[in-house]
């Protein structure tokens, strides 16, 4: 048997973009009365294979005490996640409860969200086991942005 909760409060969905966005439509609509917020959290990369993790914009509500929903569809290394969480830390509050979601995660990128964000729950649709040399998901889907919206320049 599936065992059902509903929360006490309408939540707030918090999605990375730009890869997010689609996802983030999908839960509105379960949560069609849910507040909203959005972080783009983007790879800078300083070599082929090394990155950092750079947020250049944030519209997030007050989130104190309440239930966030952070969605990113593709939690490969995890860091986005971790600046994403940081961000909201930074600019919006501590929420009362998180839940995370993705589409699929790494096995590399799930032990490092669970390590570095205090959460309530993560659901996925899958794990895959490794990252290429470029901390890209294998076998993956691709680039969920790309997928969504096309490839950027």
């Amino acid at each position: 048997s599936i065992e059902m909760a509903v929360p006490s409060q309408m939540p707030v969905i918090i999605s990375i973009l730009r890869a997010g966005l689609p996802f983030h439509d999908g839960i509105l609509k379960i949560f069609d009365r849910a507040d909203n917020g959005f972080i783009s959290a983007y790879r800078h990369h300083i070599s082929e294979t090394e990155f950092e993790i750079r947020v250049q914009y944030h519209a997030l509500p007050d989130v104190n005490d309440r239930i966030i929903i952070l969605a990113d569809p593709m939690i490969a290394t995890g860091a986005s996640l971790v600046k994403a969480y940081e961000t909201i830390l930074e600019f919006a509050g501590k929420p009362s409860r998180l839940f995370i979601v993705g589409l699929l995660a790494s096995e590399e990128g799930l032990d490092v969200v669970k390590r570095r964000i205090p959460n309530d729950g993560i659901f996925l649709g899958a794990v895959d086991k490794e990252l290429t040399a470029k901390s890209y998901i294998v076998p993956g889907l691709g680039d969920a942005g790309d997928l969504a919206f096309g490839l950027k320049l």
